[in-house]
């Protein structure tokens, strides 16, 4: 294949061109952001379930509270029965001592009743302060997540605002090479990753490989429009002044 020197050194421009446009999808996909979302967004929705489950843990215990507070009250309802039916005299004797004994059996109910209302009441306090932890570790969690979202929205922009401009520096480049030269650089960058690299003395600017003595003596005597390949990674290298040949 030929082609024009000159236009085989703009190759250079687009390669620097398509060399950008590379770095700006690499930084898209691997910025660092990308994976501290990924982490906040695992640590927020376990501290919402965490939340969740403390809180309904919570409620069960709101309900237990209350009918434990319930049942004291029927107990206390009973025994202030049983005492002014006491008080009033007008009960016998058996059925006065019958009275007396249900008032013993209702005042240890009572303790019993009151003794687990109470462990009922600590654990309750216990998982509020919980709930109230694990609601403060939500928030500060959700304010990381919304702060890292930010700095990629912010990356993002600016990575578009980038590819926009080398995509239009692209697409200015292209009508100046031919047809055949571009497939082929098209081709080699699908494949390798660079199209077209400066021949530096005997290095490659694509693979950075030095080239055989041969190939460099065959290239020293090719004619100035062949396009030349690099032996190793297959680019197609440009030849200028620098390249010292």
């Amino acid at each position: 294949m030929k082609a024009d020197p000159a236009v085989q050194r703009q190759l250079l421009d687009l390669a620097k061109v398509d060399a950008e446009l590379s770095r700006v999808e690499h930084r898209r996909r691997t910025l660092p952001e990308l994976a501290q979302i990924d982490e906040a967004e695992k640590l927020v929705r376990n501290l919402r379930d965490k939340l969740v489950s403390t809180e309904a843990a919570a409620s069960d215990l709101d309900r237990e509270i209350a009918r434990q507070e319930k049942e004291i009250e029927s107990v206390r309802a009973r025994e202030e029965r049983d005492r002014k039916l006491l008080e009033s005299g007008s009960v016998q004797a058996k059925q006065m001592n019958d009275i007396q004994h249900e008032l013993e059996t209702l005042a240890r109910r009572q303790a019993a009743l009151e003794d687990d209302l109470l462990e009922l009441m600590e654990r309750r306090e216990a998982l509020g302060m919980d709930a109230q932890r694990t609601g403060a570790e939500v928030d500060k969690a959700e304010q990381e997540l919304a702060d890292a979202q930010r700095r990629r929205d912010e990356s993002f922009a600016d990575f578009d605002t980038t590819q926009a401009r080398r995509e239009e520096d692209r697409a200015k480049l292209l009508p100046r090479f031919p047809e055949p030269l571009l497939k082929l650089y098209e081709r080699v960058r699908a494949h390798k990753g660079i199209g077209a690299a400066l021949l530096r003395s005997r290095r490659c600017g694509a693979c950075q490989l030095d080239i055989d003595r041969n190939a460099i003596s065959e290239i020293k005597s090719a004619p100035e429009d062949a396009v030349i390949q690099c032996e190793n990674c297959g680019a197609i290298l440009v030849r200028t002044l620098e390249s010292g040949l």
